[in-house]
């Protein structure tokens, strides 16, 4: 199976969103990934319900929404309605995680967990077969354009073992200071998708950016 590639619409041209969804549209990217921030649990806000709403209306692919904020067990419903097909909170975030999975899931979204730099994989060990997709964040979140954390590949390796001896069918994605040289070692080490933003959106041709990461597995 081919590596699913999320770009990430934060680093894209917001004065030209529509084109820059189109191009993502006619890509061979597979989702679109929405980064979500709060100004609280990370330092920096970005956008939120009405601007995802907008989005929606022209996305021909899924929308991969990753919620960097402090209880987000409080807006799956409202981010269900403005069109998130995976919904991604952090563990750091959530005192009751289980029961915000849970909840994602019964209005049909995917349900991510998202793990900081800091945060090891051992926490997810009770609750990884409830999981459909581990967000692993080679940077630390609220800021594009970061140098990718080296010690993040033997994240993933763990997190594969982990997810194949639980028999769980989570996919591992990983964002931060993606592009084609720390892609291919994650895809090497077990990642399942991969999040790039600036590398994408900064790049002269984001169309054959995308598609030299979605050949990397």
């Amino acid at each position: 199976m081919s590596v699913i590639i999320s770009p990430s619409l934060l680093s894209a041209d917001f004065l030209n969103l529509g084109k820059e969804i189109e191009l993502v549209n006619k890509s061979k990217a597979d989702w679109f990934h929405l980064d979500v921030m709060d100004g609280i649990f990370v330092p920096n806000i970005s956008y939120g319900l009405p601007i995802i709403s907008q989005i929606k209306k022209k996305a021909e692919k899924p929308l991969d929404v990753h919620l960097m904020i402090v209880q987000p067990e409080h807006y799956i419903e409202q981010f269900y309605k403005a069109g998130a097909d995976i919904l991604t909170v952090h563990l750091e975030a959530c005192i009751h995680l289980h029961r915000t999975l849970q909840c994602i899931k019964s209005f049909g979204m995917k349900a991510g967990v998202a793990l900081n730099p800091h945060t090891a994989i051992n926490n997810l060990e009770d609750i990884i077969t409830d999981i459909d997709l581990v967000l692993v964040m080679s940077v630390n979140p609220g800021f594009g354009g970061q140098t990718f954390i080296e010690t993040s590949l033997n994240k993933v390796r763990k997190l594969k073992k982990l997810i194949q001896e639980s028999e769980s069918k989570a996919l591992i994605e990983v964002d931060g200071g993606v592009n084609t040289e720390t892609g291919r070692s994650l895809t090497e080490a077990g990642a399942d998708a991969l999040v790039a933003g600036s590398f994408v959106f900064n790049s002269p041709d984001p169309l054959k950016t995308i598609s030299d990461l979605k050949e990397l597995k």
